[in-house]
């Protein structure tokens, strides 16, 4: 679609939190809490011109590759909170878009995301097809640390096994990557989510799992860092580094 009249590139959007994103004390979930900030930045990119359907013109899609998120509070039922964000870099077949949630005024979450252009068809990046001029760039930071790649500990242990479902499979014809950080969280400890002992925590994903895949999740703990990965046949798809509150 073409670029859109109310296009800025500094772009908020608001959002009411319902019952569907809480936990069962009616807390904003981590899982949605992710969601929520790549639907903003799906309206952004709608707006920007390089939607999903302007970019499957040319068989090209975004991914996300890499992830970090910083907690300071996180919203509740009926809360109504404010999205921002911003791209910070765009060359090729990369892209750094940075993005804050506000309540009242007051920043309570910032993340940095790294994106990557793959073709939908070869499964391989690609540099992005549709001109981004109209963009313009912001440095400013939306975290304290920026995306890296996460230290994988080879003695991490076996907590479960998982078949990939179809309810597990996105737009994108691979497993959405919400699901790995909710596969994780549903093998922690209850009182961790549901006690906001979660002060930030890291994603890298590093390979696409798909339909009917089997998957391993396996865990490190060592103090307040705990690293989760998801291997399938013996290679590491997805690692999460979560750092708890003291």
């Amino acid at each position: 679609m073409p670029i859109s009249p109310n296009f800025s590139s500094l772009f908020e959007e608001n959002h009411k939190i319902n019952f569907l994103h809480c936990t069962p004390n009616g807390i904003l979930k981590y899982t949605d809490l992710c969601n929520l900030f790549q639907l903003t930045a799906s309206s952004h990119a709608e707006l920007g011109g390089f939607s999903h359907n302007d970019m499957q013109i040319f068989n090209q899609a975004w991914v996300l590759s890499r992830m970090i998120v910083e907690i300071t509070d996180l919203p509740k039922w009926q809360d109504e909170v404010t999205i921002k964000t911003w791209i910070k870099s765009l060359e090729g077949y990369q892209s750094v878009r940075c993005l804050e949630m506000y309540l009242n005024g007051e920043k309570i979450i910032g993340c940095e995301t790294f994106w990557v252009v793959i073709n939908t068809t070869t499964r391989k990046p690609e540099n992005l097809a549709i001109s981004c001029d109209h963009f313009t760039f912001f440095t400013d930071n939306a975290t304290n640390i920026k995306t890296h790649k996460i230290n994988i500990p080879e003695d991490t242990k076996k907590l479960t096994d998982k078949i990939v479902k179809l309810s597990d499979i996105d737009i994108v014809n691979h497993a959405n990557n919400v699901k790995y950080l909710e596969w994780s969280l549903d093998e922690i400890e209850t009182e961790i989510v549901l006690e906001q002992k979660i002060q930030s925590f890291a994603i890298n994903f590093l390979q696409e799992v798909n339909l009917h895949d089997q998957i391993e999740i396996n865990n490190k703990k060592d103090n307040q860092t705990s690293v989760f990965t998801i291997t399938k046949n013996n290679k590491t798809c997805y690692a999460l580094e979560l750092h708890l509150k003291a």
